[in-house]
């Protein structure tokens, strides 16, 4: 049964890959699907490459067991922060400015704003190289999900969701990214409803489970806190929630959606819709999330019957927290719905792999070979390396990802640290404000990345093993990448104005004439 509904899956989305591919000639069909998608389609395009395996089996697992049914507030702040505010903050402008400067990149729009090449050659290094940990990751929490299911060995699933990622994305670009977004994100929505309600009612129902989530007690997790509405460490609970839901708007695959969308009015649309599916899959993930540690003892009877270790630990001899979610799954659903799941899951990462792989492509392509490269760059040749890179950025992923020690967490909270916490407060300012200087966005770009890497090598590679424990001591883990992370993005909403009031704008005339044609537009 299971492999029959998968098959079905995997056939739709090629279909859709082999229908949209007569349609994708040039760069804009290729990369933003022609600038004529809808509320509809762009809003469910935004949700599904926001929402992948990433949350729902390491985020959800992780958090879920660190924090109790308090983890729900990461969904809540990913649908109030990071989804209704993001469209109705950024949506209008990002659509206008972007068609107005003819950017379809994230550096290519960091170039024509701000005057400068240089801006966008190592802008589009950064989204390049930050995108590969995140790439990882989806497919680390895709592979577990697929090794608990079929028993298949981790790294032949890694592989296998490379090839299928690669099939559709090279075939039919954006524009089937879209189609198969929708189609995935409907998916999504029945498939998580049904999980929470059977993991609940796995454990008596909602008074039941959350009367036993209070009576856990562990190491560091004090009695009766797994189900109070703050969870046992609010503070570093805050800094999650900052991350996934701040985090955004500034990513290069998120907010491209908004340079894509048709009009101001599906924006509107898209505001709603995007809100709504996020508390659903968001807010439904880490709810379930939060009742892992109540299959605990289910989870190790059936280890003792199987013969297999369901929540393992790995080589370093630490919880796998990327292997809760499918553990409890596998103890708490009955197989038709474990298929399910096992679509649910592979919706979720193929929408966010073919996002990421096809922002990365075409950075490539139009911010770092385009400007270099000699003689005449017809679109077609540039639609051909494209999906030459898309193929080339797997390849490096899936090789990350084939450390099973490499957590999703960790390899997610690198990339939206570096990318956000480069690039949010340029980007967003830049929307609004005449007087954001140059001076200012690398400021923010050199604090981002920095800040990051450093942090990066210091903890997250165990380079200094010293620094972590005193780091860990802390109230707010310093130690961990996700708070590094959140960080990296809130300096940078200090640092940019900062910098700004006592350096100037590079070229006042182009900045005018860019926000004057702009308003026009808004005003209408």
């Amino acid at each position: 049964m299971l492999y029959v509904i998968l098959v079905i899956y995997l056939l739709i989305m090629l279909g859709i890959g082999i229908y949209c591919r007569r349609k994708t000639s040039s760069v804009s069909d290729f990369v933003l699907g022609g600038r004529n998608l809808g509320g509809w389609i762009t809003a469910f395009a935004y949700g599904t490459s926001y929402f992948s395996a990433v949350v729902f089996i390491g985020y959800a697992g992780q958090f879920g067991w660190s924090y109790g049914v308090a983890a729900a507030w990461i969904g809540i702040g990913n649908a109030i922060i990071g989804s209704m505010l993001a469209w109705m903050i950024l949506g209008k402008r990002t659509r206008i400015m972007t068609k107005h400067l003819g950017a379809s990149t994230m550096p290519e729009f960091f170039e024509k704003r701000y005057s400068s090449k240089n801006l966008k050659i190592v802008s589009a290094v950064i989204v390049f190289l930050f995108l590969i940990p995140y790439t990882a990751s989806v497919y680390n929490g895709l592979s577990r999900l697929f090794a608990m299911a079929f028993n298949i060995d981790y790294s032949i699933c890694i592989w296998a969701m490379a090839i299928l990622t690669a099939a559709y994305v090279i075939l039919g670009g954006y524009k089937a990214t879209a189609i198969n977004d929708f189609v995935q994100g409907i998916i999504m929505l029945i498939g998580i409803t049904a999980v929470v309600i059977s993991v609940i009612n796995g454990k008596g129902g909602w008074t039941a489970a959350l009367a036993g989530l209070g009576e856990i007690t562990d190491k560091g997790i004090p009695a009766g806190t797994m189900n109070t509405l703050f969870g046992p460490d609010p503070i570093n609970l805050f800094g999650v929630i900052i991350l996934t839901s701040l985090g955004t708007w500034g990513l290069p695959q998120m907010v491209q959606k908004f340079y894509a969308i048709k009009d101001n009015k599906a924006i509107t649309r898209g505001t709603i819709i995007s809100t709504i599916f996020a508390i659903v899959v968001a807010g439904g993930s880490y709810l379930m999330g939060g009742f892992g540690r109540l299959y605990g003892a289910a989870t190790q009877e059936l280890a003792e019957a199987t013969g297999r270790t369901l929540v393992p630990t790995g080589s370093n001899g630490k919880l796998a927290f990327d292997s809760i979610v499918p553990s409890m799954l596998q103890a708490a659903l009955p197989e038709f719905l474990i298929g399910i799941v096992v679509v649910l899951v592979l919706s979720a990462s193929m929408s966010t792999l073919s996002s990421l792989v096809l922002t990365s492509s075409s950075t490539m392509t139009i911010d770092l070979i385009k400007p270099f490269y000699k003689g005449e760059f017809i679109e077609k040749k540039q639609v051909l390396i494209m999906r030459i890179l898309i193929a080339v950025f797997l390849i490096v992923s899936v090789l990350i990802a084939l450390n099973p020690n490499a957590y999703i967490t960790t390899l997610m909270s690198i990339s939206w640290g570096a990318l956000a916490g480069a690039f949010l407060a340029p980007f967003m300012y830049g929307l609004f404000s005449r007087k954001i200087s140059n001076a200012a966005v690398w400021a923010s770009i050199i604090f981002g990345v920095g800040f990051t890497v450093i942090h990066m090598f210091i903890f997250s590679l165990g380079f200094f093993p010293d620094a972590t424990a005193a780091a860990a001591s802390l109230k707010l883990n310093m130690a961990s990448p996700i708070n590094a992370g959140a960080i990296a993005m809130i300096a940078g909403l200090i640092i940019v104005p900062a910098v700004s009031s006592f350096t100037k704008v590079k070229d006042t005339d182009a900045v005018e004439k860019i926000f004057t044609e702009c308003e026009k537009e808004l005003a209408e």
